[in-house]
């Protein structure tokens, strides 16, 4: 947006272009790997282009950053609200010294030297402001309202890239969403780097997640307020209570667990037992009994025996989640788990994660069966092709994707995109929920 307001225009990756932003991604070795070869095919699909690499790699992978001749400019990640005036600085600057220098410098691999826009971690206090007015999607948009990491989980580099937490105040989050809000969108995702953080450094101790929902939902036009990944610890009776009263919060948890063993959970950092989530758990189906829970799980942990990952994988069954998200530990340099001894073999993290992504697919299909049969509100997004059919496509509130053929519409609708709708779920085919619509009286 900040690039169209000064006159750019967007086109699709790959084609002809006179600037690449690649935002970069560090979470894990591969993200690595993949943000390096976007940079790579950016600067080969157009070797002319102005390669912006910005984000979380550049900032734990300067030095390597600062040789790779496919990069122009480097920026991290509190300097994004300066991009444009970054580039045209750049642009002026190039076109001052000539292009016969500019592509010296690129061929000699400087030509990073004088283009480097890092973070200064010392100075990350508050939240760096870049408010949307539009997103790609036409019903759903999310809002990040924080930042920063001060957790130190020991496989995790986040922190060491984000900085500690920083929290957006609660009138910017009103002013954005309001703006969508009128510009149609219906549903809200509030997602931060550790979300459950939110309010922590702000002065206003009054000020935390639970405010953010209430207030979000008073306002016209919101119909779905969803939350993104949470720590089980602000998973509490009363925040649960809170919750259920507002009509708008949808009752998707995606709780982070990472593993079910207490002895690896200690390795990790985590400040939580196996027991301890569990509860929290049953408070969230104490208040929604058909809850959507989903978690994140790391197998092949560093020193996880036979013994602890058998242990997760029966707390994983006894939980009984709607969907997983399994991935096989990646060490990540400048970690403590990095240096810890007894690194799990390749093979055996795979066979690991086979077992556990079977478990995880079951699941999901039990959780899903629950539903047919009964009717529920769909909201929905866009037209999808399956199987040669066209069919609208929309989420439950649970975050259940359900199919509707489009020549199934009643009383002749024709356009659904945004549109809330009492769907009766009828079958699960290959995995994908079915529905119809119910005519309206």
């Amino acid at each position: 947006q900040r690039m169209e307001a000064a006159g750019y225009t967007v086109v699709p990756f790959g084609e002809a272009a006179e600037v690449c932003i690649i935002n970069t991604c560090t979470v894990t070795n591969i993200a690595d790997r993949k943000s390096r070869q976007m940079i790579h095919k950016a600067k080969k699909s157009n070797p002319e282009a102005v390669v912006v690499a910005v984000g979380c790699y550049v900032e734990s992978g300067l030095e390597s950053c600062k040789q790779d001749e496919s990069i122009d400019i480097i920026v991290g990640n509190n300097r994004k609200a300066e991009i444009v005036e970054i580039i045209e600085g750049y642009l002026e600057t190039r076109k001052m010294n000539g292009a016969d220098e500019a592509e010296k410098a690129l061929a000699e691999g400087k030509a990073c030297t004088d283009n480097i826009f890092m973070t200064d971690m010392s100075k990350t206090a508050e939240y760096e402001d870049m408010p949307l007015v539009r997103v790609e999607n036409h019903t759903r948009a999310y809002i990040k309202i924080q930042d920063g990491c001060n957790q130190f989980c020991t496989y995790c580099i986040i922190p060491y890239t984000r900085g500690r937490i920083r929290s957006r105040s609660l009138q910017s989050i009103i002013d954005e969403v309001g703006i969508l809000a009128k510009e149609g969108y219906k549903e809200i995702v509030l997602t931060g780097i550790h979300l459950s953080s939110y309010g922590k450094d702000l002065t206003n101790c009054e000020n935390n997640l639970l405010t953010v929902v209430k207030r979000l939902a008073e306002i016209d036009g919101i119909e779905r307020i969803r939350l993104g990944s949470l720590e089980p610890r602000i998973i509490t009776e009363e925040f649960m209570q809170e919750l259920g009263k507002i009509k708008e919060f949808c009752p998707h948890f995606h709780l982070s667990l990472q593993s079910g063993c207490e002895s690896v959970l200690k390795r990790m950092n985590r400040h939580y037992t196996p027991g301890e989530y569990y509860d929290k758990c049953c408070l969230i189906r104490k208040i929604y009994p058909n809850a959507a829970i989903t978690t994140d799980v790391i197998v092949g942990f560093p020193g996880e025996t036979k013994e602890e990952a058998k242990e997760t994988f029966e707390f994983l069954r006894t939980v009984n989640f709607a969907e997983m998200h399994i991935f096989k530990y990646s060490m990540r340099n400048g970690t403590k788990a990095a240096k810890m001894s007894d690194q799990i073999p390749e093979p055996i993290k795979n066979e690991r994660s086979a077992e556990f992504i079977k478990l995880g697919e079951e699941m999901t299909e039990a959780f899903e069966k629950r539903f047919i049969g009964t009717t529920q509100n769909v909201l929905f997004e866009e037209q999808v092709l399956l199987d040669g059919k066209m069919y609208w496509s929309g989420c439950t509130a649970e975050y259940v994707k359900v199919f509707v053929p489009v020549d199934n519409m009643a009383n002749g609708v024709e356009e659904l995109t945004g549109s809330l709708e009492s769907i009766l779920l009828t079958e699960i085919v290959a995995g994908n929920v079915f529905g119809c619509i119910l005519a309206k009286e």
